[in-house]
């Protein structure tokens, strides 16, 4: 059967009544599109999808309950997406246009005018179709419990499956849904498209068989997403043409909108052949000389050993090929399952944008890939320049659908790999074969919000990978247990990756995946089990597999040592350690922190050859970009640092830096000095010392640095127990802090002693910390027992409340088969985005203000930063109209996160207030997508501001400086 059969096998027999209900209209050209016609043109679209869109194991998971398989599953989506908005054939509905209602009426469809009809909210057409469908069904003898599982599809086309009350309510305005008493036209015409819709899908001899079916959520929730997406497609107007007053269709409507659509299809993995050895010089362009490493073998080996679907939690020391070891396991996995892409998740947009072009070549040497489509899925994606010469490669553009929200900006590339022009947006954009992006797109997966199926559908064809899985606290790992329990679920295979994860949060994350009730005893040897690196595997219905692995052999020794929290001791001390050259990193828990020592620094060390820079997260993006690629330009990989034709430092240098150099960046220092910090993250920041063989025996590096060395302060060491620094504390919590100091103790006191065993061997030692660390025993010299009793005490009940928090709009985990996504997101968050409120959501981050940095000049011009690189700075903006393109984009990714002190709640109303008198209405419109809407902070000459009582200051060097008041 042709895509086009269906609208012509539903139009034939129809009665002019039947065609003369209507579902669109145009107010600006008076087009509209018949009923008839646009449940034709759903089902094509429908039936196309499920032929060349939908994964493999997306119609596997649909299918499954159904008698006749996958057959049955592409039968059912057809006919639901056909009969969709059956609601659009009810007096509620079809006043809305007085031309076509009248049309209507004068085929004795009786109704009155839409001002007449003061109750019709209460029957909108989704609510109004879904009750339509049940007692159609219920008509052919079905039950009301055997109804509910198919109609709720209907009912929640509209992104919201209706909840009870929605029913009810409806169902209580006959007159809405089926004209004035005593008239039968309205339920002969819903009648006659109802018959008919089964009769051009066939599917009226499957209904009986279909009654016994006991639909999972999950196949509910996937049938949901894919008539969304018939629904958006065939709502096109650029593809599906409205008719005119007495038009019609062309006989091949269907096929060549889809032409002209031109999804790609998906992934079609094989199995990669050959040793490990083999496929992974092959899928990474390594060089001769480098050799698999045993994590990369081991990863191999258990994905192919896997007997059906599962997860794959590979633990092991940073710099062993994690990422390379779980591409290739995601490809074993997805030929296996029948995935039909892979998505990425990571911590922050930084590590999101530098996982981008590493998967992008991944795919490039991938065996079944035709034209991919790929997304970088975070809120500023448009401003990476890896994914931009995708995203504006010049096809010819789709109108996007209107209802979907998302600005349509023309892109698309020729070639291998796209960023689809219609699977853009923060509701579509994930729906792409391929995307990497920030953790915070898995995690909207189990918030209560509107499209949340969509979501769903778009993990549901992928193997997810989930990287830095230690990152996430309390409140972000309660949605993602949310979210493992329905990718098993949904049998999508899961990669996890972690340097420093805890037992216990290893067991949770296999057990959440395999739905499992907590402290199973099952789980109890994934839990228990020692060594390092460390890979667990576990596949639904069977016991996990535990195995620990060899290391590469690759080892360093980091001794470490404490060292006063003084600014003066610091900077004397590596003058002293600088002495004959070298590369220091200081690590900062704090920006504060990081602009204090980078002062005193910068004055001890002027008038020398040493070198004091800054990276923090508190500049621009194109500043933050720009601070990224010449940290790995000098301090990379000998290999990255060629590539980006840059040199380590000839002269001393000092980096001082926050967090953001504890992850994404592959950088190389002699000597790290490192605030007191969750020893997970202190482990991480140790792997920036000497990650790189730099001569034999490190006889590259200044003589009196080649033992890797690690000086820990930010606390009062005098203190019992120690006192971490407040700002620290504000970030982290007094409990983990102590808890790392505690582990980290004997080795601290040997190298006080000047014993032998103040030494912390990567990755030896990397295991055994993190477990006592985060352990249930005790840690400490006993002396610290109280303080450590009381810091425990007040870290329970937070992580109890974080906890509790998140649950507000969490998601339920899947119900039984057969139960009804009736009220499915009810008391949920409305739309969920990927903007700073909508990261909110499921981040226990408060509040935060994003702003557009820009500078006004003494002529009282406005002007893009002055010293943005590659000529980017000083370009006027104009304010009477909306920038030019390539200057608002300019503008755009001159954005930056106030900080703490600007978003305190006795204090950002008056920030806001302040920031909106800098609004332009003509920045606001479609023409100024770039900068609509966002919030401006405008800079005098000097690069400053007074802002609700601070002082701001920006500087390409130093970033954002608030003083009086900030952390």
């Amino acid at each position: 059967m042709s895509y086009e059969e269906y609208a012509q096998r539903l139009s034939t027999d129809l009665s002019a009544a039947a065609r003369s209900a209507w579902a669109k209209h145009d107010w600006d050209s008076g087009g509209w599109l018949p009923l008839w016609r646009h449940m034709g043109d759903s089902a094509g679209v429908a039936a196309y999808l499920w032929d060349e869109w939908l994964a493999p194991q997306v119609r596997a998971r649909i299918g499954e309950a159904l008698p006749d398989g996958e057959a049955d599953g592409r039968r059912l989506a057809v006919w639901l997406a056909m009969v969709h908005d059956i609601g659009k054939a009810t007096p509620a509905f079809a006043c809305q246009v007085d031309e076509l209602a009248e049309g209507m009426r004068s085929n004795e469809l009786v109704m009155d005018s839409a001002e007449q009809m003061t109750e019709r909210s209460k029957a909108p057409h989704g609510v109004a179709g879904q009750l339509l469908l049940a007692a159609w069904l219920q008509g052919r003898g079905w039950s009301k419990r055997e109804v509910q599982q198919f109609s709720v599809v209907v009912g929640g086309h509209h992104g919201v499956p209706p909840g009870d009350m929605d029913l009810q309510e409806a169902a209580q305005e006959p007159a809405l849904l089926y004209g004035p008493a005593g008239t039968e036209s309205w339920r002969q015409v819903q009648g006659e498209l109802l018959d008919g819709a089964a009769a051009a899908c066939r599917i009226g001899g499957r209904l009986p068989a279909w009654r016994s079916a006991k639909l999972p959520q999950p196949g509910q929730v996937l049938l949901s997403a894919l008539v969304i997406v018939s629904d958006w497609i065939a709502s096109n107007s650029a593809l599906f043409p409205y008719f005119r007053q007495a038009g019609g269709a062309g006989a091949e409507r269907v096929s060549q909108a889809l032409q002209r659509l031109a999804l790609p299809a998906p992934w079609r993995p094989r199995p990669p052949r050959g040793g490990a050895q083999e496929v992974f010089a092959a899928r990474f362009s390594w060089a001769e000389e480098a050799r698999v490493r045993p994590v990369q073998q081991a990863a191999l080996a258990a994905a192919r050993a896997m007997e059906g679907p599962g997860m794959l939690v590979i633990e092991a020391p940073m710099g062993e090929g994690k990422t390379e070891a779980a591409l290739v396991a995601a490809e074993v996995l997805a030929a296996a399952s029948g995935a039909g892409g892979c998505f990425i998740a990571l911590p922050t947009m930084a590590t999101s944008n530098a996982m981008f072009p590493r998967l992008t070549e991944w795919i490039g040497s991938l065996e079944g890939v035709g034209t991919a489509s790929v997304f970088l899925a975070h809120s500023k994606a448009a401003l990476n320049e890896h994914y931009a010469d995708l995203l504006f490669g010049g096809q010819e553009p789709v109108q996007d659908v209107d209802r979907d929200g998302s600005p349509d900006r023309r892109g698309g590339a020729s070639g291998g790999l796209v960023a689809h022009r219609w699977l853009r947006g923060r509701k579509k954009g994930m729906l792409s074969d391929f995307a990497a992006g920030t953790i915070d797109q898995l995690l909207f997966a189990g918030l209560k919000s509107r499209h949340l199926a969509l979501r769903h559908l778009a993990l549901a064809g992928k193997v997810v990978v989930i990287d830095e899985a230690h990152a996430y606290d309390t409140y972000m790992n309660t949605y993602l247990d949310t979210v493992l329990a329905w990718l098993g679920a949904y049998r999508v295979p899961v990669v996890v990756l972690s340097a420093t994860l805890p037992a216990r949060r290893r067991r949770q994350l296999v057990e959440a995946y395999c739905q499992a009730r907590r402290g199973a005893p099952e789980f109890d040897p994934v839990e228990q089990a020692e060594g390092y690196p460390l890979l667990t595997s576990a596949v639904l219905g069977s016991p996990p597999r535990v195995a620990a692995l060899e290391t590469s052999g690759r080892k360093t020794e980091v001794h470490i040592e404490r060292l006063a929290d003084d600014l003066w001791l610091l900077s004397r001390r590596l003058g002293e350690e600088l002495a004959d050259g070298g590369c220091a990193l200081v690590v900062r828990n704090t920006v504060k922190r990081v602009h204090a020592a980078v002062r005193e620094l910068r004055e001890h060390f002027e008038g020398t050859d040493v070198e004091v820079s800054v990276a923090h997260a508190r500049f621009v993006d194109l500043d933050r970009a720009g601070k990224d690629r010449e940290l790995l330009a000098s301090f990379g990989s000998p290999a990255k640092v060629a590539e980006l034709g840059g040199r380590r430092p000839a002269h001393p240098r000092v980096v001082v830096a926050s967090q953001v150099a504890e992850q994404s960046l592959d950088i190389d220092f002699d000597l790290l000095v490192t605030d007191l910090a969750p020893i997970d993250l202190l482990l991480q920041r140790m792997g920036r010392l000497h990650r790189h063989l730099r001569g034999e025996g490190q006889s590259e590096r200044p003589k009196r640095l080649r033992t890797a060395r690690c000086l820990i302060t930010g606390a009062d060491w005098e203190r019992c127990p120690p006192e971490p620094d407040g700002g620290s504390e504000f970030v982290y919590r007094p409990y983990p802090l102590l808890r790392a100091a505690a582990v980290l103790a004997p080795f601290l006191e040997a190298a006080s002693a000047g014993g032998e065993t103040g030494v912390v061997r990567l990755p030896d030692d990397i295991d055994g910390l993190v477990q006592q660390a985060y352990g249930p025993g005790p840690a400490g010299p006993p002396e610290w027992g109280e303080a450590m009793g009381k810091a425990a005490e007040e870290h329970l009940l937070e992580q109890a409340k974080k906890a509790d928090d998140a649950r507000a709009f969490l998601l339920g985990a899947p119900a039984r088969p057969g139960r009804p996504l009736t009220g499915w997101v009810e008391a949920g968050v409305g739309d969920a985005d990927d903007t700073p409120r909508g990261r909110a959501q499921v981040r226990d981050t408060g509040e935060s203000l994003e702003v557009l940095v820009l500078q006004q000049r003494a002529d009282g011009a406005l002007t893009t930063l002055p010293g943005l690189g590659e000529d980017r700075g000083g370009i006027e903006l104009p304010t009477e109209f909306a920038p030019p393109e390539d200057a608002a984009r300019i503008a755009a990714a001159s954005a930056l996160r106030l900080p703490f002190p600007l978003v305190r709640p006795d204090v950002i109303d008056r920030v806001i207030g302040e920031l909106e008198r800098d609004c332009f209405p003509a920045w606001q419109g479609k023409d100024a997508h770039w900068v609509a809407g966002e919030l401006l902070l405008v800079l005098d000459e000097e690069c400053r501001a007074r802002l609700a009582g601070f002082d701001v200051h920006y500087s390409h060097e130093d970033g954002l400086e608030v003083t009086d008041g900030q952390w």
